[in-house]
């Protein structure tokens, strides 16, 4: 009852909603009053109807002049400058996700692979005695039983038309999880001695391990669903580690930015890739985009001499 009350008096100091829908052309009207220039009003009404101005809006934000709630755009401001942070911003997404799956791959493999070496047990993953919380375990031991009976991969048809095993080894059953099954997985091993293992394959204590595959699936997820992220401030704050084995970043970062998940793939793909080229693919980015304010996304003006991207 005490919540219903709650809810009740909560809803009665809001206000009502009384913006009213607006066309294409009557948003035109709107932004070009509010200070927004633009040359090309057919082909600014054709990016709002494919597009929307909701999702857009986000990216108008930043022009806005303050106080941003009068809603007047600063002296100069194009719809061009506007379509092209959204360029920008949906090339990037592009950009993290491709890197993103390389390191959830190894990621998944090291934490499938690892207890098998360490416990000999090939079906460690559906095994209760090898987790410490039992609530946690029967919670995603539910979620690999569901996707385990709707899967329609080929491989896992081939496992259940030739094996009577209940279910397959781990490094198979284990392609059926998403990454925040895989790391729940992984912080409820009851070893502490295969969860160091494991963090220390990356050269990474374990809670910082837990921490950046956390930041990893929320900037993935992110990506997936074609969420802004160029100047997003994540809802969480990724752990620094005290001490790495590879080089890592030393100028003081807002962890809560991009940048520092894009510092984090980095630091693993020179691990499981060694030659690989993101710092190339950022640089050719930022040079399509010159006029992106790199430092709302958590850039410093130094972040190329940083030992982990030199």
């Amino acid at each position: 009852m005490r919540g219903a009350f709650l809810y009740y008096t909560l809803m009665d100091r809001l206000q009502h909603f009384l913006k009213q829908y607006l066309t294409e052309t009557e948003l035109v009207a709107l932004l070009k009053n509010r200070g927004l220039i633009i040359s090309e009003e057919a082909k600014a009404i054709r990016y709002l109807e494919s597009i929307g101005y909701y999702r857009l809006s986000a990216y108008m934000f930043p022009f806005l002049m303050l106080p941003k709630e009068e809603h007047q755009y600063k002296e100069g401001t194009t719809f061009k400058q506007i379509i092209n942070l959204y360029r920008f911003d949906k090339k990037l997404r592009m950009l993290l996700l491709n890197e993103i799956e390389k390191v959830e791959i190894a990621l998944r493999r090291a934490i499938m692979n690892i207890p098998v070496q360490m416990t000999g047990d090939m079906y460690w993953l559906t095994n209760p005695v090898h987790f410490a919380n039992q609530r946690t375990f029967q919670d995603t031991k539910a979620t690999i039983d569901r996707e385990y009976a709707k899967s329609t991969e080929d491989f896992i048809q081939h496992f259940k038309h030739s094996y009577c095993e209940p279910y397959p080894p781990a490094w198979i059953l284990g392609e059926l999880l998403t990454m925040g099954n895989v790391n729940m997985i992984y912080r409820n091993l009851k070893a502490d001695r295969i969860r160091k293992r494991i963090s220390q394959y990356f050269g990474l204590q374990p809670i910082v391990l837990e921490s950046w595959i956390t930041a990893l699936t929320l900037l993935r997820n992110a990506c997936c669903h074609h969420s802004r992220v160029w100047n997003k401030v994540s809802s969480i704050m990724p752990v620094s580690p005290r001490r790495i084995a590879h080089p890592w970043i030393c100028l003081p970062t807002n962890p809560q930015r991009v940048y520092y998940t894009i510092c984090i793939i980095k630091y693993f793909l020179d691990i499981i890739s060694p030659n690989n080229d993101l710092n190339a693919k950022m640089k050719t980015l930022f040079s399509i985009f010159p006029e992106i304010n790199l430092s709302a996304m958590g850039f410093s003006s130094e972040w190329e001499i940083e030992p982990l991207w030199r």
